[in-house]
């Protein structure tokens, strides 16, 4: 499993009527239990108007920091030496964003993501790592970004993942896809479907501010960029 991100170019139609999204559905079944931790956040500014004034262009460029590094390539060829991966952004019905607390980054807080497995279809990894890490299998994707976002590993954060993986990637390239919750809240279980070992403490419903707030800041670039596509089905 795998939990970073990435900066990009795209371009998209009017908030009514988002054409480079792709909508499809995918219902599944219900998973086991895991305690609810209510956690406290400070109020923070609203991106809403932001998030809307971009979601209403019809072509937007976006150059990110430094901080990302990022591209953006066509959906089939994501950049040369960057890891596969699918970010997972579910809502709620109140729209709310799930995310989660890392067990290996102190105050980090992260929406679910993954590694695509060799030949494997970006959508099926999408599902497979959201029941992985959460338990929650009672979801169906609605929109997809249409490009490949990357994010650059800090020096040390790559060292690491050098050692645990094997592979020496500058990043990864995630494709990512918004899925709408089906369930209810006891499905969710951060001891995940226990193929894999957890990688959360806490959970909780977001709202976009909070997400991109709480986040790592390599995150931070493309988390903003995820939830701009994503706006006209947050609002």
């Amino acid at each position: 499993m795998a939990f970073f991100c990435r900066s990009i170019f795209f371009s998209y139609s009017p908030l009514h009527h988002p054409p480079s999204l792709r909508s499809i559905s995918n219902p599944t079944p219900s998973s086991p239990i895991y305690p609810f931790k209510p956690s406290k956040f400070t109020k923070l500014p609203l991106l809403h108007q932001s998030l809307l004034h971009i979601s209403r262009l019809s072509s937007v460029s976006v150059c990110t920091s430094s901080l990302s590094a990022a591209a953006s390539a066509s959906m089939d060829s994501p950049p040369e030496g960057y890891r596969k991966n699918v970010g997972i952004c579910l809502i709620n019905p109140s729209k709310k964003i799930f995310a989660a607390s890392r067990l290996d980054i102190p105050d980090s807080w992260q929406m679910p993501q993954g590694g695509i497995d060799e030949s494997e279809d970006p959508k099926i990894a999408a599902m497979r790592e959201l029941k992985e890490e959460t338990g929650v299998s009672s979801a169906e994707v609605i929109a997809e970004t249409p490009n490949w976002l990357t994010y650059d590993f800090p020096p040390q954060v790559r060292e690491n993942l050098k050692q645990r993986w094997g592979s020496d990637w500058k990043g990864q390239a995630q494709k990512w896809f918004l899925l709408k919750f089906t369930g209810t809240d006891e499905e969710v279980n951060l001891l995940g479907d226990g193929s894999e070992k957890p990688e959360f403490g806490e959970w909780k419903w977001m709202s976009p501010e909070q997400i991109i707030d709480l986040a790592v800041d390599f995150k931070k670039p493309v988390y903003k960029e995820v939830l701009s596509t994503f706006a006209p089905y947050l609002q």
